[in-house]
């Protein structure tokens, strides 16, 4: 994967001038241990921190060790002002933690009343208005915060890769799917940049790389992924020329900016003017890290991005697309026991779902731009889908939208793909998530989200969640259970 930040991870011991600094420093070596003894890479800097001369040696040693990621380690109670001054001077990320009691027969010289000291710190955390990762429970042995620092590195790539993305998007929303239309003032808010593009800036782009001495290698690639699923080997040589396109593009244009995205227009005059459907080189793009959203749907490329950075993995964009059968449902009960018919939908995007996602993927044709564009005509436009079953295992639905009055909201629902056939086309499977009826209806519906989806391949919800609270978003919904009642619910239906 690409297109990421790496996160460097650095520890900082704390210590009250009035406890024992030597009780923080061996907590933190303890913490440092564990963390190495899970795969966690993490600097120990050696300065403890008791006072404010102490917390510039801290951000000098982290300075020069390139960490940027820090974990505000509370050994014992800590000194309020310089722990939270330490997280804003530093420019990235912060965590705070605290160590818990070891035994109890060393609780006169060895207690460290750090339980007492995170309390403190949240509040002069609030008095400089920081908003630090805080974990659920942040007070653990060592090995519990080997596994806190775990879910924080995760974190911060989403929060480091966010501050640094730049969105291209081409193209004018299209007016059949205004959902797509938000605000673009909150990306600034979180510190992306966008680029907003004609896309005549794409085509002119596209045909000044005709005969670009780098597509057969690009054909040769795609050949060797798509194997036996290549099943229109013609349109290679055109999704190679585009994939260039949008390759250069991103090195050109970058800027000041580290990461990017793409968030393009695909229909319904790309196919004519262009010659093909682009979805499999978006395809191609999100396995490497870069996803490229269909249809301008800029929040839907931000939040791609987001899952990729939180769980390492590629990430696609799906619409939340139509329900199950009953039939089907009743036909594949050893498969969906547990879950209700309204828990299941059917997630479908026309091909843009990497090929490692799919079972059996292969190169089509778009049978809904065929069918406007080309009639009873062979495909020739509307080829370049991917298409093929979802795979089955666990998923995180995942979106960060603005509103139409510019406030950032967002969703996390965990559920799986079920290992049943959904007899359709397109990259599709069959979703299952707990309360599916009852978070469509007041979440999706009630809060006016978009119908795309951004999926996750792997359960990231206590990642995401709590990525989305320290970029300051108020609002993050879930699938809640049965008996907890959304705000607008009727008690009585």
């Amino acid at each position: 994967m690409i297109n990421m930040p790496q996160v460097k991870l650095g520890i900082v011991a704390v210590s009250r001038d009035c406890f024992p600094v030597e009780l923080s420093v061996n907590r933190r070596e303890a913490v440092v241990k564990a963390c190495s003894e899970k795969g966690i890479a993490v600097t120990e800097i050696k300065t403890a921190v008791e006072n404010e001369k102490d917390l510039l040696k801290a951000l000098e040693e982290l300075k020069n060790a390139d960490v940027n990621a820090l974990v505000v380690y509370l050994g014992n109670f800590g000194p309020e002002g310089p722990e939270t001054i330490l997280a804003e001077k530093f420019n990235g990320p912060a965590m705070y933690v605290a160590a818990a009691e070891e035994t109890e027969n060393d609780l006169i010289d060895g207690r460290g009343d750090a339980y007492c000291g995170m309390l403190n710190a949240s509040y002069n955390l609030a008095l400089r208005k920081l908003n630090p990762y805080i974990p659920e429970y942040p007070v653990g042995t060592s090995t519990e915060i080997a596994d806190m620092v775990a879910d924080f590195e995760r974190i911060a790539r989403v929060i480091l890769g966010v501050s640094k993305l730049k969105i291209f998007s081409f193209g004018p929303r299209p007016q059949d799917f205004l959902a797509c239309n938000a605000p673009i003032k909150p990306l600034y808010d979180l510190g992306v940049e966008i680029m907003e593009n004609s896309e005549l800036d794409l085509f002119e782009a596209f045909n000044n790389h005709a005969n670009d001495p780098r597509i057969p290698e690009i054909v040769k690639e795609m050949e060797e992924e798509l194997g036996e699923g290549n099943g229109y080997p013609g349109i290679l040589p055109k999704l190679a020329q585009y994939e260039l396109t949008l390759q250069d593009w991103m090195e050109q244009h970058i800027g000041a900016s580290e990461y990017a995205v793409f968030a393009n227009k695909c229909w319904p005059a790309f196919q004519t003017q262009f010659g093909f459907v682009p979805c499999y080189v978006n395809s191609r793009f999100a396995a490497k890290g870069i996803p490229i959203a269909c249809e301008t749907d800029i929040y839907g490329a931000l939040s791609e991005y987001i899952i990729t950075c939180a769980t390492n993995m590629p990430a696609t964009l799906l619409d939340i697309n139509n329900s199950v059968p009953r039939d089907m449902y009743e036909n594949n009960q050893n498969v969906v026991e547990g879950y209700r018919l309204n828990d299941l939908f059917m997630g479908f995007h026309c091909g843009n779902t990497p090929a490692c996602c799919l079972k059996n993927g292969a190169m089509k044709y778009q049978l809904i731009m065929h069918r406007l564009l080309e009639g009873d005509k062979d495909p020739d436009i509307s080829r370049g889908t991917l298409e093929g079953t979802i795979k089955d295992g666990d998923i995180t639905l995942f979106r960060l939208q603005s509103t139409a009055d510019c406030q950032l909201r967002s969703y996390v629902a965990e559920g799986e793909v079920l290992d049943v056939d959904p007899k359709s086309f397109g990259g599709i499977g069959v979703f299952a998530i707990k309360e599916m009826g009852r978070f469509y209806r007041h979440v999706l519906i009630a809060k006016r989200y978009p119908h795309h989806a951004g999926v996750a391949f792997k359960h990231a919800g206590k990642v995401l969640f709590a990525a989305m609270k320290m970029l300051g978003v108020g609002d993050v919904a879930f699938n809640q259970p049965a008996g907890m009642l959304y705000k607008d619910e009727n008690p009585f239906a």
